[in-house]
């Protein structure tokens, strides 16, 4: 007969899993052991735990793995994808060390084997802010069952200066033309739409039509994007211009529940392998994804629209509620987005002489 084990565990798919009570809590967890004397060490650590946490106010020991996996799990946000690649980059650095040996120390080999692979500030600063983040999280939200939170203190995390960030690269048409027929057919309908909007890219790739809303005043629909899909976390308004609407229409009656697919299904990102080979063809490797919106904002300042309009058209945060429009306001709007549809025909060289001496 094989030992007796210890109470409240048992295996359960090769891994030895705790259900007990430990001081009137129930603890039900895996201990992450297939080897039943490891579990049975975990089992007697954690009840240790929880007595120093019961009788003297001790916070058990959290991995920042365990915080991470908290974070990803509750937190609702549209860059979320963003957040969970950062902390998969951490996990090999930070992701076994507790919660309260995390502080720039510790970050530091982090910080310079990215610098080492090129990684602009600007990115390592995403990582490190959303490091910040969990720490803050775990110091001032989150309690335990013992009513402690995870951390006494957040640590100070200070970014990088950004000196190394690159400058925004405004398109021109000539340089439009040639990027965008270079590519995929569906690809280029959305970053069609992304330059005469100024939409972000999950802007962009999570578009529905159930957003869409007509405006009969004025022959025309516009989207209105909700918060939760926002990055600045505020409804977003999104005016058509006459190419944008050109675009809707073409893909009208494609797909059910999305705007812009391919091969019936949602594109997830638009910064694929696609754009990636059409811009090296293009020649313009510089160009990134996000330049579409500098170009719609750039070329709305050329011309002449107001700064406050161009606010709205390109979704920035305000202080106004941006979605309480009259008709009158609406039509602003739109005369505005179309002001820049054909402008490849007049005579406008500063900006581009500008750019290329540069």
């Amino acid at each position: 007969m094989g030992r007796k084990r210890a109470p409240g565990l048992y295996k359960r798919s090769g891994f030895w899993h705790i259900d007990k009570q430990i001081r009137g809590i129930r603890v039900c967890e895996s201990t992450g052991e297939s080897n039943l004397a490891r579990a049975e060490e975990f089992l007697a650590r954690r009840i240790e735990e929880t007595r120093q946490a019961a009788v003297y106010g001790v916070r058990p020991k959290r991995t920042f793995r365990q915080a991470a996996t908290r974070y990803l799990n509750e937190t609702q946000k549209s860059s979320i994808r963003d957040d969970a690649l950062q902390l998969r980059l951490l996990d090999s650095y930070i992701g076994d060390l507790s919660l309260e040996t995390i502080h720039m120390g510790s970050l530091q080999v982090f910080i310079t084997e990215r610098k080492k692979q090129g990684v602009k500030n600007r990115t390592i600063n995403y990582a490190l802010q959303t490091v910040r983040h969990i720490l803050n999280l775990a110091s001032s939200e989150w309690l335990d069952e013992y009513g402690l939170t995870w951390l006494v203190s957040a640590p100070k995390i200070k970014l990088l200066s950004e000196t190394d960030a690159r400058k925004p690269y405004p398109l021109s048409w000539e340089e439009q033309t040639s990027l965008f027929k270079e590519l995929p057919q569906h690809l280029a309908r959305m970053a069609l739409f992304k330059v005469n909007t100024g939409c972000r890219d999950q802007e962009v790739c999570s578009l529905r039509w159930e957003w869409e809303i007509a405006v009969p005043e004025l022959d025309t629909s516009v989207f209105l994007i909700p918060a939760h899909a926002v990055k600045n976390r505020e409804d977003r308004l999104v005016i058509l211009n006459r190419v944008v609407r050109s675009v809707i229409e073409e893909v009208r009656g494609q797909h059910s529940e999305y705007v812009f697919t391919y091969r019936g299904h949602r594109v997830t990102a638009m910064n694929n392998s696609a754009w990636q080979s059409a811009r090296k063809r293009a020649n313009l490797s510089q160009v990134r994804i996000h330049d579409l919106k500098h170009t719609f904002g750039r070329r709305l300042r050329a011309a002449g629209v107001g700064f406050e309009d161009r606010q709205d058209l390109l979704g920035h945060k305000s202080g106004r509620i941006t979605t309480h429009y009259s008709a009158a306001e609406l039509g602003n709007l739109l005369e505005a987005a179309n002001s820049v549809c054909g402008m490849e025909s007049r005579k406008t060289p500063a900006l581009v002489m500008i750019k290329r001496r540069a």
